[in-house]
């Protein structure tokens, strides 16, 4: 399983966010893939006000404010599935 973290240089809100996922990532044995925005217009029209932004299986799961506990609780779902 892969989730797409949706970030850009610079962004304090995707430095903290990142601190919640990649541990999430690790303990439940998710692949996690960071993109910059920046990087292709598509990914900066559509998550550009958003980021961070967590997403898995075309499926956004959580955004601006990533909360630990509720990231955890989706993703450890998903992964049980």
């Amino acid at each position: 399983m892969t989730i797409y973290f949706y970030t850009r240089p610079g962004c304090h809100l995707c430095d903290d966010a990142k601190k919640v996922v990649a541990p999430i990532a690790q303990e439940l044995n998710i692949e996690m893939l960071e993109r910059n925005i920046d990087t292709k217009d598509e990914w900066t029209e559509k998550y550009g006000l958003m980021i961070p932004v967590v997403e898995m299986g075309g499926e956004l799961m959580a955004y601006g404010h990533v909360e630990r506990l509720s990231l955890f609780t989706q993703l450890k779902g998903r992964v049980n599935e």
